[in-house]
């Protein structure tokens, strides 16, 4: 299997060239175009318990679908639902990765497990939701934003995010959500909610947050006159 990705950082996509029997997993909807020697299996992923448990808890939708290649150097594009950026991360046997609801795209690897962790009703009261999307290796998990995507590495030291602006962090890191500048900050400052990493990994940042666009777009919205 090979993979590019391609239009980045505004409009994303990843476009794959399969090989005879290679697969690739992807979030319902995510199809933007194929070749036609690539056959397509709609199905509840680990059956319905761990289907109806990503759906009801991580966010993701209750069905998966499997692209098969039929025939050598098939292609298939895929994109994220939000316009932005999108990017892979190739994970080791055992190797943990935390996505933010909704920011899975696809993978690759028969072996890679789609689960939920708890985040605790710190992250549901920090914009994170009371679940993340835990992904385990072996594979290749391809994931996507609102905006740009910007890694930072830490090592030890505090890192202050805006929580809507979290998009995924390695194994290895914790966090503690907190009001920006304190409770005055909190309802005067435009922040709201923060969360402080530490420890040693990543963390990937989009560079807009979907609440601030809903936020722009709130007064413009067309309100119905009732009439009397």
């Amino acid at each position: 299997m090979k993979y590019e990705i391609i239009d980045s950082p505004d409009f994303a996509m990843v476009q794959f060239v399969l090989n005879r029997g290679e697969k690739i997993v992807a979030e319902s909807g995510a199809m933007l175009a194929q070749d036609t020697g690539l056959s397509l299996e709609t199905s509840m992923r680990g059956g319905l318990l761990s289907a109806a448990k990503r759906k009801l808890l991580g966010g993701e939708s209750i069905f998966q679908n499997t692209f098969t290649a039929d025939s050598d150097g098939q292609r298939l594009y895929l994109a994220a639902a939000a316009e932005g950026d999108l990017q892979a991360r190739e994970l080791a046997a055992g190797e943990e990765f935390f996505l933010q609801s909704g920011a899975y795209v696809a993978h690759s690897g028969e072996e890679l497990i789609l689960d939920t962790k708890f985040a605790g009703a710190r992250g549901f009261f920090g914009g994170l939701g009371f679940f993340l999307l835990k992904v385990v290796g072996p594979g290749t998990v391809f994931y996507g934003s609102y905006g740009a995507l910007h890694q930072v590495d830490l090592d030890t030291e505090n890192y202050t995010i805006d929580t809507g602006h979290i998009v995924a962090f390695t194994e290895g890191l914790e966090y503690r959500v907190r009001p920006f500048g304190g409770m005055k900050g909190l309802f005067f400052s435009g922040e709201g909610l923060v969360a402080d990493f530490s420890g040693q990994g990543s963390v990937w940042l989009q560079t807009r947050n979907p609440s601030s666009l809903a936020s722009f777009v709130h007064p413009f919205r067309r309100v119905q006159q009732r009439s009397e």
